[in-house]
């Protein structure tokens, strides 16, 4: 992947909590989704995929930071001093999300998808 985790900051705090990723080489950020889990008691990460966030289509450059945000705001970005930028994203929920010891972040960059709409006479 050429985006990477790097830190959930100030977890527990829904006016401060984000997600913090880097981007290592230039991509499109709305080829990812994150969502948080816990672990199971073997230690593998768990398939209960919650509070899921799709990031928008936006292309991203080698060193940018993308910052998400658990609470409601407006999404924007801000030229760094050193060239690079940092993207900002809301997922729009009222609470956190990453706030106990065992708490997972999940970032996942999608391949392919498909979609169908579902109608009750289907």
């Amino acid at each position: 992947m050429t985006i990477e985790i790097k830190y959930v900051k100030d977890s527990g705090d829904i006016k401060k909590e984000r997600l913090v990723l880097k981007v290592v080489s230039d991509d499109q950020i709305g080829n990812y989704v994150t969502f948080d889990t816990t672990y199971f008691d073997d230690g593998t990460v768990s398939n209960s995929m919650r509070h899921s966030f799709w990031f928008p289509d936006r292309e991203v450059k080698e060193n940018d930071l993308i910052i998400a945000y658990t609470r409601n705001g407006q999404d924007s970005r801000v030229e760094n001093k050193n060239g690079t930028t940092s993207h900002f994203f809301y997922m729009g929920l009222d609470k956190s999300i990453w706030n106990k010891d065992g708490d997972c972040a999940v970032l996942m960059k999608i391949a392919s998808w498909q979609h169908k709409k579902i109608n009750k006479t289907n």
